[in-house]
């Protein structure tokens, strides 16, 4: 069965959806941008990196089944990409290098079993989320140090570089560098809602003050 030939005009609609999608991710306005790139691909179905991007922006609202879901259709539209070996390894069913260290060495530094989970989740996304920039591991150590030094920095724990090189056998400069990729990649915060395992997370009173300062506000200015 021949495909369905797509106009021009459906071409710049979807780019259109695509811009719109892109600046709603960087927004944290996750379902407009979910829309934008479902809308992107139903129009031109075979653009892998509409694909792409739906994959990124589901994998930030924490539904890692259908971002794995939408990278299988990448992976379909686009077989012999060079990010094939990377995204191939997020549907096997064992851990990788980088997840087997954060269990070993976070369960035997005493780390609360719902911090290790963070830690492996921030792996998967970190690696979905890249996109098609490269992935370099060169030593795994040095990224399941990073990974252990955001969850904990994200969990308000006293925690210092050097003591988590040493845990892991890597420099404290290589674990700056790799935290500050997964804050900047990920926009990682403190207190971040999708890494914070404690009960009552601090950002909430944040938002409830803001809340009321809101409605005090309106009352002010009511006539």
């Amino acid at each position: 069965m021949a495909k369905k030939r797509v106009s021009m005009g459906d071409r710049r609609k979807a780019r259109e959806y695509e811009r719109q999608g892109v600046q709603a991710y960087e927004e944290w306005d996750i379902d407009r941008a979910i829309k934008c790139f479902e809308a992107a691909a139903r129009l031109v179905p075979d653009e892998p990196d509409y694909r792409l991007y739906l994959a990124r922006v589901l994998a930030r609202s924490g539904d890692f089944d259908q971002a794995l879901r939408a990278l299988a259709d990448f992976m379909r539209l686009e077989p012999d990409s060079p990010l094939e070996d990377r995204f191939e390894q997020l549907f096997a069913s064992g851990m990788d290098e980088v997840e087997l260290l954060l269990t070993d060495k976070m369960t035997a530094a005493g780390m609360p079993i719902e911090e290790i989970g963070a830690a492996i989740q921030m792996w998967l996304e970190y690696r979905i989320t890249l996109g098609r920039d490269p992935l370099i591991v060169r030593k795994p150590e040095t990224w399941a140090a990073a990974l252990d030094y955001t969850v904990r920095k994200v969990n308000l724990r006293p925690v210092r570089r050097r003591e988590i090189a040493a845990l892991y056998g890597v420099s404290e400069r290589a674990v700056r560098d790799r935290h500050n990729d997964l804050v900047r990649t990920l926009d990682v915060m403190p207190c971040d809602y999708r890494y914070f395992t404690g009960k009552e997370n601090p950002l909430d009173k944040l938002v409830e003050a803001a809340e009321l300062l809101e409605q005090l506000e309106a009352r002010f200015q009511e006539a």
